[in-house]
């Protein structure tokens, strides 16, 4: 990556963002009437999709089953065509089985799993295009998908990463900045209380530095929360008039 300059000196990234600008984002919700909830995101060219099934009785051993609060099960996957190249992803690569626990811990903070005693909830999230950022693009979907599944939840998760690049932190990294090197962190936000699900760093950085790059991800992760609030309004808002509409037919 020698020579690539992804600040330049007027501030901007490659992209054209500042170095505190999130990717835009979309997001749909409701995108599969199989299951319970689901929810579809772009952050960017970061496309992820979500599906929930639950809270069900507890399939399998009957040994896994928790008698004060629902087992919380994840998977997290990337589709063959998700980048450039084209091979097999096996649900068990090192990678894959990593991110899958990651999720799991961040839902089983946020979902009030005790409401669902013997029971389990499967969150199942797939990246289907890779350009940075993919583990916090799926916490994104899945909240949304939690949400339209109608399991209460502490709070909303939202999760963003950052990177500390030429002293300056930046936040929602594409590809081309996670693969520059240098420190970066994924973390997963309940925006509200301020209560961090999971954070994760990938290389050292001086703790002097530190305090900056954290508070420009939580920052980042309260936007984000803005964007996926709105989301959760809009389809609301569908919901009922499409309820209404079936109403007085």
């Amino acid at each position: 990556m020698a020579g690539l300059e992804l600040l330049s000196d007027e501030g901007f990234r490659q992209d054209g963002r500042k170095p505190g600008e999130l990717r835009k984002i979309q997001c749909r919700m409701g995108v599969f009437a199989q299951a319970d909830g689901s929810a579809y995101i772009e952050q960017g060219n970061t496309k992820a999709l979500a599906v929930v099934y639950g809270p069900h009785e507890v399939r399998g051993s009957r040994s896994k089953t928790l008698h004060d609060r629902a087992v919380v099960n994840c998977q997290y996957s990337m589709a063959t065509f998700s980048t450039g190249e084209r091979k097999r992803r096996p649900h068990g690569d090192r990678k894959s089985s990593e991110l899958t626990i990651h999720l799991k811990q961040t839902f089983e903070a946020a979902i009030l799993t005790q409401l669902y005693p013997r029971s389990q909830i499967d969150i199942y999230v797939q990246i289907l295009q890779a350009d940075g950022g993919n583990y916090c693009t799926c916490v994104n979907a899945a909240t949304l998908a939690v949400i339209d599944a109608g399991i209460p939840m502490r709070d909303y998760v939202c999760a963003c990463s950052a990177g500390f690049i030429e002293d300056t932190p930046l936040v929602d990294l594409s590809y081309i900045e996670e693969a520059a090197g240098g420190p970066q962190l994924a973390l997963a936000l309940l925006p509200k209380s301020d209560q961090i699900a999971l954070l994760e760093m990938n290389s050292r950085l001086h703790e002097d530095h530190l305090e900056r790059v954290m508070d420009a991800a939580s920052k980042a992760c309260k936007d984000v929360y803005a964007v996926l609030d709105q989301a959760v309004r809009e389809h609301l808002q569908e919901v009922t008039a499409l309820l209404g509409d079936q109403g007085s037919a």
